[in-house]
């Protein structure tokens, strides 16, 4: 179903994706942040203007122009004031959760609408339906990509700070102290393309686990 195979259409998909990107999944990532961080005591990122869903609040003009020509970009990081967490080691960890986390959960409900569009649309030939079954499809590996890369234990990435809270204070020490070489380490592997097999591999594993979860779907509408 949903042949499409022309060039322009594949263009037009990528420009839609990445502006997908720029304007929803960067937004609900820092949102994700900002807000779990006022759950925690700190208000900075609601001072800041930056507890919204507004894209232009999260906008970053480079990091966002980036993103639309090569695919490659980023968001205006939250900003966060651990000194106001009764438990800064926990809560820290907790805030930088929020957002790997937020794309997960947008990548799973992307995953049951795409299940029950293929159900609803198995036979159709329709464009329309292809550009919006492709664009959740896109959506949702997006989600799964970005939770996924931030999940990684190097600063500046999320799980740098995840990492931070189950190891003792001398390894988070030395990390700190070698940061400038291990980014250096993450970019070169990055250019490399050393991270794009293990984490394909990984991204296709969770996006495999998230679709098996809704096979109550397909028997729901046999019965229908």
């Amino acid at each position: 179903m949903f042949l499409l195979n022309s060039n322009g259409s594949e263009l037009i998909i990528t420009l839609c994706v990445r502006l997908l990107i720029i304007f929803t999944i960067l937004p609900i990532h820092e949102y994700a942040h900002g807000y779990a961080a006022r759950k925690l005591g700190d208000n900075t990122a609601l001072i800041a203007g930056r507890l919204t869903l507004n894209p232009l609040a999260h906008v970053a003009p480079i990091g966002a122009i980036l993103l639309l020509l090569f695919g490659f970009g980023w968001a205006k990081p939250v900003p966060v004031n651990p000194r106001n967490f009764a438990n800064f080691r926990r809560d820290n960890a907790l805030v930088a959760a929020a957002g790997p986390l937020s794309n997960l959960i947008c990548a799973f409900v992307a995953i049951f609408v795409n299940r029950v569009i293929l159900n609803l649309f198995s036979t159709s030939d329709s464009t329309v339906i292809f550009f919006i079954y492709y664009a959740i499809y896109y959506f949702a590996i997006i989600n799964l990509s970005l939770a996924i890369f931030n999940l990684l234990p190097i600063r500046p990435l999320d799980g740098s700070n995840i990492l931070a809270y189950f190891l003792p204070a001398k390894a988070n020490a030395f990390l700190y102290k070698h940061t400038n070489i291990i980014q250096i380490i993450l970019f070169v592997a990055i250019f490399l393309g050393l991270l794009s097999g293990p984490l394909s591999w990984l991204i296709s594993k969770v996006y495999t686990l998230f679709n098996y979860l809704f096979f109550w779907v397909d028997l729901i509408f046999k019965v229908i």
